[in-house]
């Protein structure tokens, strides 16, 4: 069934636009909060009398993703996760996550309008990209870094790792050089 929004609604658009929904969640839901009407000739009509109203409507919804994006733009995030041995994260950065961090800033985003290239599954920096409007997209860093306590771990277990390493490597020579010394007394007492 093919609505005309008369609202934002979150999941689905922004006001003026032609969707296409589930004729039940328009009768149930759309039509009952007064969210949308039917798209038919009579309403498209009724639309474009109150287009002026509706403007006036975007312009204040744009006017909102501006502000948005003017905080966005620049700032950079601090995620802080769990990493295992190897530099990578137990499980992957969500936009959920992301939308959390930014609400602590101050800054509501809804996690479905934020997009990353790939998935994150490491330390590093990276660039998100939240889509606030129709033409307003804004983009900002998301810095995933370690816990301190865990990092402070992690360079005990690595150098107690170096520490085994040397001390194999230390035991190895010394067999070599026993085994050599072994192998010039035999030759010796063959002579």
């Amino acid at each position: 069934m093919k609505v005309i929004l008369t609202e934002k609604v979150k999941s689905l658009g922004t006001i003026g636009e032609i969707v296409n929904v589930a004729s039940g969640f328009a009768r149930n839901f759309l039509f009952p909060q007064k969210l949308a009407i039917l798209a038919d000739d009579k309403n498209s009509n009724v639309l474009k009398d109150k287009q002026k109203a509706l403007a006036k409507k975007i312009s204040a919804e744009k006017g909102q993703a501006e502000t948005l994006k003017k905080k966005l733009e620049g700032l950079t995030v601090e995620l802080i996760k769990k990493v295992g041995a190897n530099g990578r994260l137990f499980g992957a950065v969500t936009t959920q996550e992301i939308a959390k961090e930014l609400e602590k800033h101050g800054i509501n985003v809804e996690r479905r309008l934020l997009t990353v290239d790939g998935s994150i599954k490491s330390l590093g920096t990276y660039e998100v990209k939240a889509r606030l409007f129709n033409d307003v997209t804004a983009t900002f860093k998301l810095k995933v870094a370690i816990d301190a306590a865990m990092a402070e771990e992690l360079k005990k277990q690595q150098a107690e790792a170096q520490k085994r390493n040397a001390d194999k490597k230390a035991k190895a020579e010394a067999a070599k050089a026993e085994a050599a010394k072994a192998a010039e007394e035999a030759a010796a007492t063959e002579e």
